[in-house]
């Protein structure tokens, strides 16, 4: 069988340019003499669609768009994700669903059976599950149709299942001879190994061959990183497709052997690739085409400012520098440095006068006050102003550079550093800051030495380090991990080694720095739990433990 796998960049609720994109595809597919065509998860709709959902309107013109590709799928069989209306009385009015189009007819239609609702995923909410799920008979097999999630629930694969029920087994029982599964499943380190080491497991358990595709892009903060794949009934990888690009091929499944030497990308190799999809997608889909970032001579703006160059192009981003009298002359020519390796703009804006502006007109009302962290923030918030500036008169998107250890602890000010439209690279740990930016020097330097070396500070009162204030970041990195990604209590983490007073200190920041992180702008998801839609927490609560 000749099969065409369409790993593809759509975008949420741009059904006419998604539906283009995919009879182009087809249009492909039929003239390479393709037998079988496969889009990833809600292709129509892009994913996720979310309360997009809701609009009558929209489900009815994703359905226009399933009629086109319906009369264009003449001399192939498509399997294609959409949404589909609940015809019947009682649950959700919708499905997430497969259809399977052979020449110009819609020859049956599948729903998904586990809709996840952990983490950033709230398929729950629209959806209602299906309640049968059967084989079709399809170009010589006995194919399963899955969708996503419903191939996440073998039991003899996870210690524990999220679901009663399994439809892999569900399908093999009734005699099912290929699985064939659309997803749209989104990155973190990790996960596109366990995705195949998942079904890999599954092809060996039912001793069947498996047909993966992937949605590639950023949506929002979610990145989906593609590596779509075919596995046979040994669990061998016979085929894997690109990671976080689109790719559109066209293979023979007879032809396919054993990849006996494929390797995955390094983690920091996958996360540079994932920030530089997620910024790129994020602003040429809402609309933008260039950035603007503060440049501190800092290792997190530079990390930030490396990604938006290769995400944009250097000549569509602006870094500026904007000292003040606590800044050290490394800052400036560190920023300087920076701008030239990159090739991105650079300009200069001293903020002393305004500073010292501030605090004369504020002297009065402070009057018998020692300064405190009021007057640093005063710095971040003139900072704040100063982009939040050049963004609206030059139509620049301002870039946050905040990481996650630091958005953890409440280590940054509101309508300061926080302003902005995209965190670039707030799901990350200050120790993966430093060891990405070693990454992107291993072919010579990108990153300058010096930001590398020096003791991190925010530059805000004089001889400042971030430690003054802070546990050491491979310290406060392995609490937040253990806090956040596998949610173990105070006690469990000091277990692991942690002094005990440290780890209540770092969890109470977390706790009372909530507030902050729902002020915050969207950051791009590359750890298990991020800050944001996957991460709900009360602001106004009384447990710390």
């Amino acid at each position: 069988m000749k099969v065409a796998l369409a790993q593809i960049n759509t975008t949420v609720g741009a059904l006419k340019a998604n539906t283009a994109k995919m009879l182009d595809l087809i249009a492909q597919a039929r003239e390479a003499g393709a037998e079988l065509l496969m889009f990833p998860e809600l292709a129509i709709t892009g994913y996720p669609p979310m309360d997009l959902l809701d609009r009558e309107s929209f489900v009815e013109a994703n359905l226009a768009c399933l009629d086109e590709l319906r009369k264009a799928s003449h001399g192939l069989t498509v399997v294609v994700g959409f949404v589909d209306r609940n015809l019947t009385s009682k649950g959700k009015r919708l499905f997430n669903a497969a259809a399977v189009l052979q020449n110009g007819k819609m020859t049956s239609v599948h729903h998904k059976t586990l809709l996840p609702t952990y983490d950033v995923f709230d398929e729950d909410r629209y959806f209602e599950p299906a309640d049968l799920v059967t084989p079709v008979n399809l170009l010589g097999h006995h194919a399963g149709i899955s969708i996503c999630e419903d191939i996440w629930n073998d039991s003899d694969f996870w210690s524990r299942r999220l679901y009663l029920s399994d439809p892999i087994e569900n399908l093999s029982r009734q005699g099912m001879d290929l699985l064939l599964n659309i997803s749209a499943s989104p990155f973190h380190t990790g996960k596109p190994q366990l995705r195949l080491a998942m079904v890999q497991a599954a092809c060996r358990k039912y001793r069947l061959p498996a047909i993966y595709v992937n949605q590639v892009g950023g949506n929002d903060g979610l990145v989906f990183d593609g590596h779509s794949f075919i596995v046979d009934a040994q669990g061998h990888l016979l085929w894997i497709g690109q990671g976080f690009e689109e790719e559109f091929a066209i293979l023979e499944l007879d032809d396919l052997k054993t990849l006996t030497g494929f390797q995955w990308a390094s983690d920091m190799a996958m996360i540079e690739k994932a920030l530089v999809l997620g910024t790129r997608d994020y602003l040429h889909k809402t609309g933008f085409k260039s950035a603007v970032l503060g440049l501190s001579g800092g290792i997190d703006s530079a990390i930030t400012a490396a990604i938006a160059a290769q995400a944009l192009g250097p000549e569509n981003v602006l870094g500026v520098a904007m000292p003040s009298q606590y800044s050290s002359e490394g800052s400036v020519t560190d920023a300087e440095a920076l701008a030239k390796n990159l090739g991105v703009n650079y300009r200069e804006i001293p903020i002393r006068p305004m500073f010292d502006s501030f605090r004369e007109a504020l002297a009065p009302a402070f009057e018998g006050k020692a300064e405190d962290v009021t007057e640093e923030n005063l710095q971040a918030r003139i900072r704040g102003n100063l982009l939040m500036a050049l963004s609206n008169k030059f139509g620049h998107l301002l870039l946050t550079t905040g990481n996650k250890s630091e958005m953890a602890v409440g280590y940054c000010t509101l309508y300061g550093d926080m302003c902005g439209g995209l965190a670039v690279i707030a799901d990350l740990p200050k120790t993966w800051v430093y060891d990405l930016a070693r990454y992107m020097n291993r072919n010579g330097e990108v990153i300058p030495e010096n930001t590398i070396t020096k003791p991190p500070s925010a530059e805000l009162r004089p001889d400042q380090t971030d430690q003054d204030s802070l546990p050491p970041y491979e310290v406060l990195d392995g609490i937040l991990r253990a806090y956040i990604e596998e949610s173990k209590s105070n006690a469990e983490i000091a277990e692991l080694g942690y002094d005990r007073e440290v780890v209540n200190w770092v969890i109470r920041k977390i706790n009372f720095n909530e507030y902050k992180r729902r002020q915050a702008p969207p950051g791009l998801k590359v750890t298990r739990k991020a800050f944001g839609q996957g991460r709900r927490y009360p602001i106004a609560r009384g447990y710390d433990g």
